[in-house]
């Protein structure tokens, strides 16, 4: 068992004295009239003198932030989910017993306050208490107020102290969930239906990423956690629900760093009769509404670049974004050897399974052009042996109807013309397989029974995936995915 530090056994004592006066340390109920942002915004506009003629009465609670008193009266910060409010306590108000309460408590415990809206002298909006309840006595102290949690490391594994002390923490707490609320109603105006699709699977597919393996006990079966939402939803459009999408945790066993996290949002949707381009309209409109509902501003400053999603946004086919760059023309015919030999030319290492033209293409790509694409760009012509799941070019076979979303040189989306041919998709499912046996570990199985429902008929349409917590961190202007996840995957502290 820890030892208690000096402060933490004062506030153990504090907390048996208020047990002896009958006051239950970690409280009850306690009814609220009234928050930090609904009184400045409605009393702020009143004088001084005209809040002590009215005299109106509210009932908040929250966590002392800090207090400043001197003989038989004091001033104290409160704070709630708003904000913070000031209070005015005096003896005089609430009588001795409450004020000795007032005296004894701690920065970071929790009350409830009666009292009427007043201004001091010098403006500054305060509730003049008349009653002071205790509700929960705060067993450890807060951080000290200037600095905070100063370990970022820290920040992010008490992420509840991280709320309490900063402001920027809080504001990106409640934004997230109007951003998402803003897309769920975005997409019920399209005419979308929100869906739930099963976390466990038995079978690796939509995705190429390494699974969270776990084991159902009763079936005795070993289950994947989704790494991607697709394959059920596109069940959903054979049996004709025709417009979908999903919100959910999506979980890939890979690594992490400021723009990754081994748990994650995703949002999937699925329209039949549409395509790439139907697709496209619908990003760059989703993105510009949020924008405008949520934020009120079209321009967002991210890693150091002045992002503008204002439209319409710049298009260009992947092997014209690599020619842009480097000069070389992978739209014309080219032996793989020819391929390779370029990759050792440019020191781009290959594996095994990764000889092959198209992707080849990919890593030309990924090395030279994904970090130049800044302003919101839709590449698209990514070749057919790196996109399994999507609709080959009627006019280029080599490549597909498939189009990733990049700004600020990272990716945003990834969006197909859905391939429903249930031949063609086997043969690349078959292809997935011998990527496996080649080593790739993060190649699709295959899904016999997305197959069976393909043979039934699925209507042509488009198809779309949205990394929610990247969206967040544009719009938050926050270059860590921690900053926009209250609970991001951490180490176990020793």
């Amino acid at each position: 068992m820890r030892e208690f530090t000096e402060q933490e056994l004062v506030r153990r004592e504090k907390a048996e004295n208020l047990k002896t006066l009958g006051i239950d340390p970690f409280g009850s109920a306690f009814k609220v009239t009234s928050n930090s942002k609904i009184i400045k915004e409605e009393f702020e506009k009143y004088t001084k003198e005209e809040l002590e003629e009215a005299k109106n009465e509210v009932i908040v609670a929250g966590r002392i932030m800090n207090k400043r008193r001197s003989g038989k009266a004091g001033f104290m910060d409160i704070q709630d989910r708003f904000g913070n409010i000031q209070i005015y306590i005096s003896i005089n108000d609430v009588g001795e017993e409450e004020y000795e309460l007032y005296k004894s408590c701690d920065l970071g415990d929790i009350i409830g306050i009666n009292g009427w809206v007043c201004k001091t002298n010098t403006g500054a909006l305060t509730i003049h208490a008349t009653k002071y309840t205790h509700l929960v006595k705060a067993l450890r102290p807060l951080p000290e107020k200037f600095h905070g949690l100063t370990d970022i490391e820290e920040r992010y594994r008490r992420r509840y102290v991280d709320l309490i002390m900063n402001e920027d923490a809080k504001k990106i707490a409640f934004i997230r969930p109007k951003i998402i609320r803003c897309i769920q109603n975005f997409m019920d105006n399209r005419g979308f239906t929100e869906v739930e699709t099963p976390i466990l699977t038995t079978l690796l597919t939509g995705a190429a990423a390494r699974p969270f393996i776990t084991h159902h006990n009763t079936q005795d079966l070993d289950m994947y956690l989704r790494i991607a939402l697709e394959l059920p939803l596109k069940r959903l459009l054979v049996g004709g629900m025709e417009a979908v999408y999903e919100i959910g945790r999506t979980f890939r066993n890979e690594g992490m760093d400021p723009r990754h996290n081994p748990e994650f949002t995703m949002m999937e949707a699925y329209l039949a009769y549409s395509n790439l381009e139907g697709m496209m309209e619908l990003t760059e409109s989703m993105y510009q509404t949020i924008a405008r509902e949520v934020f009120g501003k079209m321009t967002y400053n991210w890693y150091g670049n002045e992002i503008n999603l204002e439209g319409p946004w710049r298009r260009v086919s992947m092997t014209d974004a690599i020619k842009e760059v480097t000069g070389i023309d992978f739209k014309k015919e080219m032996s793989l050897d020819t391929a390779i030999k370029l990759c050792e030319e440019h020191k781009i290492p290959l594996e095994e399974h990764q000889k092959s033209l198209g992707h080849i293409i990919n890593l030309f790509f990924e090395k030279y052009v994904e970090e130049t694409l800044i302003q919101p760009t839709f590449l698209y012509g990514h070749p057919v042996e790196i996109s399994p799941l999507t609709k080959k070019n009627p006019e280029d076979p080599r490549f597909v109807d498939r189009f990733e979303l990049f700004i600020g040189g990272k990716e945003f989306a990834n969006a197909y013309t859905e391939l429903n041919d249930p031949i063609d998709q086997l043969e690349r499912f078959e292809e997935q397989l011998k990527e496996k046996n080649l080593g790739n570990d993060e190649a699709n199985d295959i899904d016999m029974d997305f197959i069976e429902a393909l043979e039934y008929g699925m209507p042509p349409a488009g198809g779309i995936g949205y990394g929610i917590d990247r969206l967040v961190m544009l719009f938050t202007e926050s270059e860590s995915i921690r900053d926009v996840i209250l609970f991001p995957t951490m180490k176990p502290k020793d």
